[in-house]
Parts: structure tokens; C-alpha cells; sequence
């Protein structure tokens, strides 16, 4: 990957639109992004890397706010890249969301982020000509041309010193937090989930399988009806199986037994019943044929009511339609004198007249009530038409007092809405400023604490300085005591070289065989066992007394960044101030939360007053309607009322004239229908009474009267049919069951005792059911122990290997999470995390040894931790110097700068390599070089020299005067091509 082009609009503290040509800085392969701190020169790595992933990398990525705040309002925030990447050439640009003001109106909107990708020159195979525009089809195409993501992107080609220095201090968990970003570790962290899964998936089956055997033991106790032993198995059941059944065996033998005595009972007892019931036919027989023959005589009497009420059947429906036309002939005539009073009261005087000249008045006055028909609703509209005057007077008087009344409310309206708009603005006004006082309150308050906190940072620099001093005496008395013992050592080393000579063997420093004066050690001789407990206390004094150091250089550095803060403020001033403060935030607050509520009111006082106007309007002209209607409308009403006098006559209106040619028409018409009806109806009575005369004759009867005598109901004719129906049929069924055969001999008067067959046979009953309930449980019991017995066995079997199968895993799970028989305590994905840990490890000791002049090396150990936490992601560093391992916490800033780039640098050869990405052309180091001194800083420039081999192009991000005089210069600030360093001032860059 190579960078060609950058170019940034609105973006970060850039807020015009500015160009920086990869190309032309980077022809010699080293180039400088140097300028003040806070210049900008990181927002151009951050325009790089927004680019490619529409993301920047550390804090500022979270803070989402991109776009230049003293930027052009129509000056849009973009950021374009062009770059090669695998032989093809792009050019990206990219657009964040961001807030800017309407174009219409006030407030802002939302403008939308986008992105895009252009090819330039041939296009890859298989891509659109026309180049991509949707934001995520961009970010996966970055992507995979680079061959790594944004947090391996900014790990391996923006290289972020802090970052690492924290890397090197940092423990197991946080180191591997980003080991597995960079290494993406994931597929061993999820196989690490499936064995723990599978291991709760196995022992939720095992305990299941636990828990059935529990359960067929329960259910085995339960049908056994005895509690299981602790130890119960196959022994224990089958004994079970071979009580319940011998159970079952005498069970069915009782079965047997008992129903042959029930059959035996229940044959003797129905041979008792048979006799019995005999008895009881014949003994009923006889009563029978007794009771009837004393009601011969009442029969008799019946059959002969039957006869004469069948004869009298023909006379009762023609006398009951005789009585219905006498009834009929009743209600005409009261129908007939009802309506001749009705013709009365209605003013006829005529009410005897014949039906014909009763019939030809109500023709006459029928067709002069229909002539009065339409007046009628003349007469209707003008009483509708007066109504409607009065309303007309009362609208136009109505219209014209509100109209009135309107005026009056709009003399005071527009001074009111012109207060409300005044204090409006001035709550618009507070608002506005309350962010900065809102500021202020939160500077002034941070300011405060610093100072409150002043006294105990300046006590910390003290206490921070006494221990210091102490353990640099330490330090220094535990040296001269190694120094001593090691002259002392030298001093006796012929002694300790002569104890170790034996007769024959040769002297290591002459060679010689014999040993006629070998030296004998002294009182104050020294081993190497003291000289290396010296050595040990010597180094851990030097590591208290760096660690002092650093803890007295952080004491001082807290509170230099005070002090420079306070800038001599005292504590009471700052306290003023900020009580100043907070009552002016108060007040503005107060007033700027009343802007709501009086721009509501402003509106609504607008509202009000065209509202009422529109109303006074509105009010004016139904006015002037209502009187013109009303002038038209009485026109109308004079002349019609001249009609309607002459029509109404003597009546109070023409209605009521025709209402009463209506009512005597009807009366005419209904006395004429009552007598014609009541004429026809004596005629039809005459007839019916002649008819059932008649009848009565043909029916034998003399009279009427003893027909209807003689006549019964239909239910009390069935009754005697019934009753003498069934006295023949008991008597025929009576002599019947005289007749049978079984029955002859019998007598009516046997007695036969059915108790003591029906006792005996009711035990034998309750025995024989008894016997078969207890055989069929014996059996159900047997066969259910036999099923659970078989169940139990196969699942008992199958336990076993279940379980072995079980702990093989639950160890495995252990080993590769971690723990059990894991003596490293290291899991499957810290594991591999460490092999690439110990991968950069040896990358970054090349350039570390290259650095240091061969002082320092890492060292990696896969050593379980302290406690007993995991291990397997140690870093420290081999000083060849004291030739200790050392903890990368002891090294000084200098040195953590070189450490952190050469962990940095070999962090990215690797993560290069097992990503399988595209070839780095080019590469950002950003800040760090401050620390080092003038010696140090030019064997990493050799380094970074290094870099440049194969083409490859390094960016340095600094704000250190020295590196610009060691950098040729051919490119500045607004110059033409003149050098590679790029000088940025107050935010602003030039190509």
C-alpha cells in the first residue's frame, strides 16, 4: 500500500481545503509532519484513516465530531485519499454526518454521511466501471484490498507510541485484549466455548441420565411398596421380581377358587327365584280377573255414554258455528251505534238517513277537503316563514352587537403582543449565552479543585523527594558493599581456586600436577555465594530507587500541569468567582427556560388577534345578510296571508277546516259500512240456526238441547274408549297366563323364602370380587416390575460409560480453558496469543538491540502468573549490561520511547504477515522522539533509515526541533518543492 494524495475540507482544525502529495514528500522515502502541538498534524493521519475505514483510531474515534467548527457554513466536510494498493489505483472519498445550519430558516439539520470509491486508470476485474457509492460496500472493498481491518490498520501502519508504552507495562489481560484484535483469535476463543458448552451440554445429559435411574428406583420402590437400600442395583430388583411373583401365583389360585363358589351360589339362587316368580304370575292373575268382574256394571254404563256421545258429535260443530255468527251479529250492532254517535258529535244532523244518501254527503265533502289539501301547506310555510322573520331580527341584532364587542377586544391586543415579543428575545438572548457561562462554571470549577488539591500534590512532591533520597543512599550503600565484596573475592581467589585442587589432577592456572604450596583462605575471605546476595540486593536497591524516581518525576510533573493551570489563582478568588459565576447561570438559566412558553404566547397573541378580526369580519356580514333576507321573506309573507283568510272561513286556519271535512267524511263512511254488516250478519245467523235443527233430528234427538246434553269432549270420549279397551285386554292377558303350561300346578296361595340363597350368594359375590381384584394387581404389579426392572438394567448400563466419557471431557475442557491438569495455566487462545507474542518479541529485539546498541532485548515467558493467574503473555527485557531480566516498568522514558517503537515496528511486521495483507509502502510514526538524547536519536534515524529499503516510505509525526535539521529540507509551508518536512502553523497546511 501506498499513499499518493490527501486532500482534507472542513475537517478537524483545517477549515479550508488542503493538499498533501505523498508523492512529492516521500521521494526520499523519509519524510517530517512537524509543526506546533496542537498544529493539526495527527488530524492528518486522522483524515487517513478516516479515509479508508470512515473511523479514526484512539480516544478522538469515540467523540464522533469531525467537521471544522470555524468552518464555512457551505463549505462541506470531506476528506479524499488516493492510494495503490495490489497493482490497482483509487481514489476515496468520504463525508462524515454532521450538523449545519438550514438554508431556509432557522436551526440546523442533519447532513448525511457518504462515501465513495473511483477507480483510476484500469479497473480490477469483476468491479463496476462507474466505481461504488454505498458506504458499506466501500468499507468491505477497503478491507479487503488491505488485507486487515481498521484496528489492525492503525496498530500496523499508524504506529501509536503511547499506545505500545502502555503494551509494555500492561498485564496478562490487557495485553491480550490486543493481541486477539490484531491476531483475531476468535476461532480459538469459540473453540474454547464449544468445549465449555459441550461439557455443560455432557453433564446436563449425565445428570439427566442420573436422574432417570433415581427415578426408576422411585418408581420401583413405589410399586414394591418398600423403601430402596443405599446400595440398591440388579440384586435388589431382582428379588423384587420374585415376590411379586409368587404374589401372583396365589393371587390367581384364590381367583380360581372363589369363582367356582360364586357360580355354585348364584345357580341355587336363581332356581329359587324361578319358583318364586311363578308363585307371583299366578297370585296376580287371579286378582286380577276379580277386580274386573266387579266393575261389569260400570262398563255397561260407559259403553252406553260412549254410543249416545258419538251420535251427538254431528249436532255440537254446527251449534258452536251457530254461536260464532251470534256473536258476530252482536258486535255490528254496537259497531253500527257506535258510529252513528261518532256522525253526531261530529255535527250531522241526519244520522237515520238511508246508507245510499249516507254514502253521496261523504262524496261531496270528500272532494272539497282535497281542494283544501294544498292550501294546507301554504298555510304550514307561513307559520314556518314568521318563525323565520323573528330569527332574522334576532341574527342581524346578534351579528351586529358582536362585531361591536370584537372592536373593543382589539384596542388593547397589539401592545400586549409587542411586550410578549420583547421578553421573548431577551429569554432567546439568555440561552444563547448560556453555553459559555456553562464553560466557564465547569474552568473555574476544575481550577478550584486544582487548587484545593495544591497543598497535598506540593506535600507529595516532598514525601516524594524524601524517599528518593533514601533509596538512592540505599542504592549507593548496597553498591559499595558488592564493589567491597568482590575486591575481597579477587583478592582470595588463589585460596578458592586451591580448594578445588585434588593429588594428580592439574592446577588450572599453571597446569602442573603437583601441588607442593597451595593457598589456604583467610578470615575475611569472600565465596560466590555472598558475592551473588550482594549482587541481588544491589539490584533490587537500584530498581526501589528507579521506582523512586519515577514516583518523584510523576509528584513534580502533577504539579507543574497545576500550577501552569492556576496561573497564580488563589483558592478564595477562584471561589468568588465561581459563586459569581453560578448565581449568573442561575439567572440566565431561569430566563432562558421561560423562551418556550413566551414564544407560545407571542404566537398565540398573533393568532388571537387574526382570529379576531377574521371574526369581526364574519360578524359584519352576516349582519347585512340577515337583513336582506328578512325584507324579501315579509314581502312574501303579506300576500300569501290574503289567500288563507278567504280559505279558512269560519275555522281558525284552513287545516283546521280541512281536518273537519275529513273527520265528517269518515264518520258517513263508517256508519254506512256498521249497518251493511250488521244486515248480512243477521242473515248468516238465520241460516246456521235452521241447519242445526236439522241435524239434531237426524241424530235421533227431540231437541237441541238434549243433543248438546248428550255431547262429550274428545278427551273424555278417548277416556271411555281406553278405560273398556283395556278391561278387555287384563281379562285376555289374565287367562293367558292362567293357561301356560310352566304354570299348571301351581298354587296361589305357595310361599317361597328367597333370603338365604340370596345371602349366600352375595358372599360368595363379594369373595369372588375381592379374589379377582387382588389376582389382576398381582399380575399389573408383576409385569410392571418386570418392564422397570428391564428399563432399569438397560439404563444402568449405559451409565457408566457415560460418565467415563464425561470426565474425559471435563479434564480436556480444564486443560484448554486453563485449568486442571493445565500447569502453565494457560488456555488454548492465550496459547496462541503467546506464540505470537513470542513472534514479535524476536522482530522487536532486532530493532530493540539495533537501537539500544546492543544493551536491550526482549524476553518473552509463557510462566503461569502470581496466585496462580494465567500466563503465557510475559514481556520483559534483558539488560546485557547487568545481565538481569528486567521488567519493562524499571526502563526510563528514553527507553520505554525505543522499546515502544521497536515493539511497535516488529508488531507490524508480523500482524503484516499473518494477515497475509498487502505490501506497507508506507508508514506514520507518530511523537515519542522528544525523549531521546542526541546520540540515541541517531541510531533510530538509521533504523528508520532501515525502513526505507524495497521502496518503502516512513512519515514521521513530531514536534522536535532537531529532527527538521536532520531531514533535508525541500518542501515547506506555503513554498514551492523545496523539501520533505511539512510545517504546519495555527492549523494550516500547504502541498
Amino acid at each position: 500500500m501506498r499513499l499518493h494524495r490527501l486532500e482534507v475540507a472542513a475537517f478537524g482544525p483545517y477549515a479550508r481545503r488542503e493538499i498533501v502529495d505523498f508523492d512529492a514528500l516521500g521521494a526520499d522515502g523519509l519524510f517530517l509532519l512537524h509543526g506546533d502541538t496542537g498544529a493539526g498534524k495527527t488530524t492528518l493521519l486522522d483524515a487517513v484513516a478516516f479515509a479508508l475505514f470512515g473511523a479514526v483510531p484512539g480516544a478522538r474515534g469515540q467523540v464522533k465530531r469531525l467537521r471544522c467548527d470555524v468552518a464555512d457554513p457551505d463549505t462541506a466536510t470531506e476528506v479524499a485519499l488516493e492510494l495503490s494498493v495490489q497493482g490497482h489505483r483509487l481514489r476515496v472519498v468520504r463525508s462524515p454526518e454532521y450538523q449545519r445550519p438550514k438554508r431556509r430558516g432557522q436551526g440546523y439539520t442533519t447532513q448525511q454521511a457518504t462515501a465513495s470509491l473511483a477507480w483510476v486508470g484500469e479497473v480490477p476485474h469483476g468491479q463496476p466501471a462507474e466505481g461504488i457509492t454505498r458506504i458499506d460496500e466501500v468499507s468491505r472493498t477497503v478491507q479487503r484490498l488491505l488485507g486487515m481491518n481498521a484496528e489492525q490498520f492503525f496498530q500496523v501502519v499508524l504506529l501509536p507510541q503511547g499506545e505500545f508504552a502502555r503494551f509494555l507495562r500492561a498485564d496478562t489481560t490487557e495485553r491480550e485484549q490486543l493481541l486477539e484484535r490484531l491476531f483475531g483469535t476468535e476461532r480459538f476463543a469459540d473453540a474454547e466455548r464449544w468445549f465449555r458448552e459441550l461439557r455443560t451440554e455432557r453433564g446436563r445429559e449425565l445428570e439427566r441420565r442420573k436422574q432417570s435411574m433415581r427415578e426408576w428406583l422411585a418408581r420401583l420402590a413405589q410399586v414394591a411398596r418398600e423403601e430402596p437400600p443405599d446400595d440398591a442395583g440388579n440384586a435388589w430388583v431382582a428379588a423384587l421380581k420374585e415376590r411379586a411373583a409368587g404374589v401372583a401365583a396365589a393371587a390367581r389360585e384364590e381367583d380360581r377358587e372363589a369363582s367356582a363358589a360364586r357360580e355354585s351360589a348364584d345357580a341355587t339362587l336363581q332356581e329359587r327365584r324361578t319358583a318364586a316368580e311363578r308363585v307371583r304370575r299366578v297370585r296376580s292373575a287371579h286378582q286380577r280377573l276379580a277386580a274386573l268382574e266387579e266393575q261389569a256394571g260400570e262398563r255397561t254404563k260407559w259403553a252406553a255414554e260412549l254410543a249416545a256421545a258419538r251420535r251427538a258429535s254431528t249436532v255440537t260443530g254446527l251449534a258452536a258455528e251457530a254461536d260464532r255468527q251470534t256473536e258476530r251479529l252482536e258486535r255490528a250492532e254496537r259497531s253500527e251505534v257506535a258510529a252513528r254517535t261518532a256522525l253526531v258529535a261530529a255535527g250531522f244532523e241526519e244520522p237515520d238517513s238511508p246508507v245510499t244518501v249516507l254514502r253521496e254527503r261523504a262524496g261531496s265533502w270528500r272532494e272539497e277537503a282535497g281542494a283544501l289539501a294544498g292550501l294546507v301547506g301554504e298555510a304550514e310555510q307561513q307559520q314556518r316563514d314568521r318563525n323565520r322573520l323573528r330569527d332574522l331580527v334576532e341574527t342581524a341584532t346578534y351579528a351586529t352587537a358582536q362585531a361591536t364587542a370584537i372592536s373593543e377586544k382589539l384596542q388593547g391586543l397589539p401592545e400586549r403582543a409587542k411586550e410578549l415579543r420583547l421578553q421573548r428575545d431577551q429569554a432567546a438572548e439568555a440561552e444563547a449565552k448560556l453555553d459559555g457561562v456553562r464553560l466557564r462554571e465547569s474552568d473555574l470549577t476544575s481550577a478550584l479543585a486544582d487548587a484545593t488539591g495544591l497543598p497535598g500534590l506540593e506535600a507529595a512532591v516532598g514525601d516524594a523527594a524524601d524517599v528518593e533520597r533514601a533509596a538512592t543512599d540505599a542504592h549507593q550503600s548496597a553498591k559499595a558493599a558488592l564493589l567491597d565484596l568482590r575486591e575481597r573475592r579477587l583478592a582470595g581467589m588463589a585460596a578458592e581456586l586451591a580448594a578445588g585442587l585434588g593429588d594428580g589432577s592439574p592446577c588450572p592456572v599453571c597446569g602442573s600436577g603437583e601441588h607442593p604450596a597451595p593457598a589456604t583462605a583467610t578470615a575475611d575471605s569472600v565465596g560466590e555465594a555472598e558475592e551473588t546476595a550482594a549482587a541481588e540486593r544491589e539490584r533490587a536497591a537500584e530498581e526501589r530507587r528507579g521506582t523512586a524516581f519515577t514516583a518523584r518525576h510523576e509528584a513534580e510533573a502533577k504539579l507543574a500541569a497545576v500550577r501552569d493551570r492556576l496561573r497564580g489563582q488563589t483558592a478564595e478568588l477562584l471561589d468568588e468567582q465561581l459563586t459569581a459565576v453560578r448565581g449568573e447561570l442561575a439567572q440566565l438559566a431561569d430566563l432562558a427556560g421561560r423562551k418556550a412558553k413566551l414564544a407560545a404566547s407571542v404566537a398565540a397573541a398573533e393568532a388571537e388577534h387574526d382570529e379576531l378580526m377574521a371574526e369581526r369580519a364574519r360578524s359584519e356580514r352576516d349582519a347585512g345578510a340577515a337583513e336582506e333576507q328578512r325584507r324579501a321573506l315579509s314581502e312574501r309573507v303579506e300576500e300569501r296571508a290574503q289567500r288563507l283568510d278567504v280559505a279558512r272561513g269560519r275555522f281558525a286556519d284552513v287545516g283546521e277546516r280541512r281536518e273537519h271535512l275529513v273527520a265528517l267524511v269518515g264518520a258517513l263512511d263508517e256508519l254506512a259500512e256498521a249497518r251493511a254488516s250488521r244486515a248480512a250478519a243477521k242473515e248468516r245467523l238465520d241460516q246456521q240456526l235452521a241447519a242445526v235443527r236439522d241435524a239434531a233430528r237426524q241424530a235421533g234427538f227431540d231437541t237441541v238441547e238434549d243433543a248438546l246434553s248428550a255431547a262429550r269432549t274428545e278427551a273424555r270420549v278417548g277416556e271411555l274408549e281406553q278405560t273398556l279397551s283395556d278391561a278387555e285386554k287384563a281379562a285376555a292377558a289374565a287367562r293367558a297366563v292362567l293357561a301356560e303350561p310352566e304354570l299348571a300346578g301351581v298354587s296361589p296361595d305357595e310361599v317361597v323364602d328367597l333370603e338365604p340363597a340370596g345371602l349366600a350368594a352375595e358372599q360368595a359375590r363379594v369373595r369372588a370380587e375381592t379374589a379377582v381384584a387382588a389376582s389382576r394387581a398381582a399380575v399389573q404389579r408383576e409385569q410392571e416390575m418386570d418392564s422397570l426392572a428391564q428399563r432399569f438394567a438397560a439404563d444402568l448400563a449405559a451409565l457408566a460409560p457415560a460418565e467415563e466419557e464425561f470426565a474425559e471431557l471435563d479434564a480436556l475442557t480444564d486443560v484448554v480453558n486453563g485449568r486442571g491438569q493445565n500447569v502453565r495455566r494457560m488456555s488454548l487462545r492465550s496459547y496462541v496469543l503467546a506464540a505470537r507474542l513470542e513472534e514479535v518479541a524476536a522482530a522487536a529485539t532486532i530493532r530493540l538491540r539495533s537501537m539500544s546498541q546492543g544493551r536491550y532485548s526482549f524476553v518473552h515467558s509463557d510462566a503461569a502468573g502470581s496466585r496462580g493467574t494465567r500466563g503465557g503473555l510475559g514481556l520483559d527485557v534483558l539488560d546485557d549490561y547487568s545481565g538481569a531480566v528486567r521488567p519493562a516498568k524499571t526502563l526510563s522514558g528514553g527507553e520505554s520511547f525505543l522499546a515502544s517503537l521497536s515493539l511497535a515496528l516488529g508488531l507490524a511486521d508480523v500482524v503484516a504477515a499473518e494477515t497475509g495483507g498487502a505490501l506497507l509502502d508506507t508508514l506514520f510514526v507518530d511523537e515519542g522522539f522528544g525523549t531521546l538524547d542526541g546520540q540515541t536519536l541517531d541510531v533510530v534515524m538509521d533504523v528508520l533509515d532501515e525502513l526505507r529499503a524495497g521502496g518503502r516510505v516512513v512519515g514521521l509525526v513530531s514536534h522536535v526541533e532537531e529532527l527538521r535539521q536532520r531531514i533535508p529540507t525541500r518542501l515547506r509551508v506555503r513554498k514551492a518543492r523545496e523539501g520533505s518536512t511539512i510545517e504546519l502553523e495555527g492549523g494550516l497546511t500547504a502541498a
